[in-house]
């Protein structure tokens, strides 16, 4: 079958998956400590992150993260050698992606419960995507725990586009906790541009992922921020990177998602230092990754 086609079939069907997802997708604050100005009650916030070997678009490092909050120390990680072989689809990096998060999510809820984290920030974005279902809400509505979509470029959707009055307006942001709202053309608030602090000026994506306001994802990411990302993220990136490094050598590991070949669609782990060794296809189907979290979150 011709490569295009096949695409354009996991289009159509990944479509609709987000589809039926999507009908779960809570936008509003629902825990107590985001009724909180000081978000007393928050105990821990996660992180998630993938790195690449240089080169290669299969072979990377899937990590999580937990912080402390809200001095923000580092309580959990998680790194294991991973192999993609998804293709990537613009608009459906879940796909390629999601299932490495819920599985280092469902191995932190076996062995360590007491540190599962009350928010989980995503290394990508939820509602800024074309259907408002980004690999931050999939994550969200599968797994049932909160998270919000932290994004270092802009993702074009509904009219919204990085131009001149785009770049005006990111520089008319003076200091650290300064935003604006993402208005497309339909009038719809999709996300908010935030100054993340005084040193940074290259600004963040922040987006609602599940369970949470645009409102208090926007203040709970410039409070979990040391730097330009929130610090979660930010210590996923690091450690996958160094995995990477002491895994495949120095000056291997790759910042940025490369370029993905058109591929099948089976995902394989390799046996990494956790000793996890999972195999099986990448074939997502709601209840199946559902029933993963039937204990309650």
């Amino acid at each position: 079958m011709d490569p295009e086609n096949i695409n354009d079939d996991l289009k159509e069907k990944w479509e609709l998956e987000q589809k039926e997802l999507k009908t779960k997708l809570v936008c509003e604050d629902v825990e107590p400590w985001q009724q909180k100005s000081d978000f007393s009650g928050l105990t821990y916030v996660g992180g998630v992150d993938l790195s690449f070997v240089k080169g290669d678009d299969i072979n990377a490092c899937a990590c999580l993260v937990v912080c402390s909050y809200p001095d923000l120390k580092v309580v959990y990680s998680r790194c294991r050698h991973i192999q993609l072989t998804a293709p990537y689809i613009s608009g459906f990096l879940a796909f390629r992606e999601v299932s490495f998060h819920i599985e280092s999510i469902e191995k932190l809820k076996k062995d360590n419960p007491e540190l599962l984290p009350q928010v989980i920030f995503v290394d990508g974005n939820g509602m800024l995507h074309p259907r408002e279902f980004g690999i931050a809400c999939h994550l969200g509505v599968i797994t049932g725990m909160t998270t919000v979509g932290v994004a270092k470029k802009l993702h074009h959707v509904d009219g919204i586009e990085k131009d001149a009055a785009h770049g005006e307006k990111i520089k008319q942001l003076m200091k650290g906790g300064e935003s604006f709202p993402l208005i497309g053309t339909s009038g719809k608030t999709h996300g908010m541009v935030l100054r993340v602090c005084n040193e940074a000026p290259n600004p963040v994506y922040v987006s609602v992922g599940h369970r949470i306001s645009l409102k208090t994802a926007v203040q709970l990411v410039h409070r979990c921020s040391k730097h330009r990302i929130p610090e979660p993220i930010r210590q996923a990136d690091m450690q996958s990177r160094k995995f990477i490094r002491e895994k495949f050598g120095p000056k291997q590991e790759q910042p940025q998602r490369p370029p993905k070949k058109r591929s099948p669609t089976n995902i394989k782990m390799d046996k990494v230092a956790s000793h996890d060794n999972v195999d099986g296809d990448y074939e997502p189907h709601l209840d199946a990754m559902a029933s993963l979290f039937e204990g309650g979150y």
